[in-house]
């Protein structure tokens, strides 16, 4: 199995005019959400929100409240900065403000007339809908080099993607000055943005790397499933609880920060074929849930809490399975619960016609190593890692929100 797998991975990861603009489509935005909902326009629910706020303390998309707590479609954009210096970074970051503002408002483009290219793709129609756009912008290490003066500014806990021992980091598919998550209900409208965000910053920003996602619908009730089959997030930590353990408020960092949260995005193989020949038990004993409802092994509902003292030997639940590793309900542990975000991905098949599919796991927490990193070093050679391959992703500052219309992102980093 592991020969074939070593084989497998080889052949199967080889390779592989803003501010007018945002003004107009701000007027309009009122009337393109009443629009959305009333096509239907907010993901097919009319109890999920039509739009989520742009400006506050801290950035949408993050925590996004709502039934499914997540929009449905995601782009993951690695940049580079390419500006040459540290203005022209900053108009950038404003242009970028302005086009996620907009975006995320929706309403009808302005008429540059015939002889113009068109403002807009007119890919959602002549009304861009809201339709649950966020934009959530961050930061990586790399951006705190010596090209714009902000070494000093560098967030305390800021680093370069940890390599762990079952990782195969491909550099193409790893790191990034600036990482640009889109979410909205519709992967059309995650389009739209990415293409009108791209287009109005392409003179500062170049496209590193990119992942898009999708959340599938709960089934038959409860959370996600990830491309294993398995239920996805059960245990998130959610309202005051998530907000306690994942936004900065620390003095040791710099106070352009506060207010932000550390962000991982880890980019993550599934090699179904092989999983797909696993017996149902195996694979339960792996993740030490039940597949079908997603109940702990010694519960009956997804969301029962597993009583790990009752079983002290793994008897029921394996000691070294995926959810007792990764969150021992301990005391010691409760403050390293971080807050998933992730998503599923499929890019089809590779060039030895397997399927190229996969999660984009992300998650936000105050402190990557005391959360995130203590975690995955838990996982290490845990058994689902002949099924799973971490190639790309990285580690980046979510930024604080912006507060009103006349802030911007990282104005206070690059003031």
């Amino acid at each position: 199995m592991d020969l074939n797998r070593r084989n497998f991975l080889r052949g199967g990861l080889a390779g592989g005019a803003g501010t007018a603009l945002a003004a107009a489509l701000a007027v309009g935005g009122a009337r393109a959400d009443a629009a959305a909902a009333a096509e239907n326009g907010s993901g097919g629910q009319a109890s999920e929100p039509a739009t989520y706020p742009f400006h506050g303390a801290h950035q949408a998309g993050v925590l996004t409240p709502g039934p499914s707590e997540k929009q449905k479609a995601a782009a993951f954009v690695a940049l580079d900065a390419t500006a040459a210096a540290r203005e022209d970074l900053k108009a950038v970051f404003e242009t970028l403000t302005d086009r996620a503002r907009a975006l995320t408002a929706g309403g009808p483009a302005p008429d540059l007339g015939v002889g113009q290219p068109p403002a807009d793709s007119d890919v959602l129609g002549p009304s861009i809908p809201a339709d649950g756009l966020t934009v959530t912008v961050s930061v990586g290490a790399s951006l705190f080099d010596d090209r714009y003066g902000l070494a000093s500014a560098k967030p305390a806990k800021l680093t370069p993607m940890r390599v762990f021992p079952n990782d195969a980091l491909e550099d193409a598919w790893t790191g990034g000055d600036v990482m640009l998550q889109l979410c909205a209900h519709h992967p059309d409208t995650v389009h739209h943005a990415l293409r009108d965000i791209t287009k109005h910053t392409r003179g500062g920003l170049q496209p590193r790397w990119r992942m898009d996602g999708f959340d599938s619908p709960p089934r038959p009730s409860g959370t996600s499933r990830n491309l294993l089959g398995f239920k996805d997030g059960t245990a998130n930590p959610t309202g005051d609880e998530a907000a306690s353990l994942i936004w900065i408020d620390d003095p040791s960092e710099p106070a352009w920060a506060q207010g932000g949260s550390y962000q991982v995005v880890r980019v993550i193989r599934m090699l179904t074929e092989f999983w797909d020949r696993v017996s149902l038990d195996e694979q339960q004993q792996m993740f030490g849930r039940r597949r079908d409802s997603g109940a702990p092994l010694d519960g009956n509902a997804e969301f029962d809490t597993p009583d790990y003292a009752k079983d002290p030997h793994g008897d029921v639940i394996p000691l070294d399975s995926h959810i007792r590793l990764a969150n021992p309900r301990t005391p010691d542990t409760a403050n390293q619960r971080l807050l998933r975000r992730s998503y599923n991905y499929d890019r089809g098949l590779d060039a030895n016609g397997n399927l190229d599919v996969g999660h984009v796991f992300t998650c936000y927490q105050q402190d990557v190593v005391r959360q995130f990193e203590t975690v995955q070093l838990r996982l290490v050679d845990e058994p689902l890692v002949d099924y799973v391959q971490p190639f790309g992703g990285g580690y980046f500052l979510t930024l604080p929100g912006v507060r009103d219309s006349s802030d911007h992102y990282a104005k206070a980093l690059l003031a």
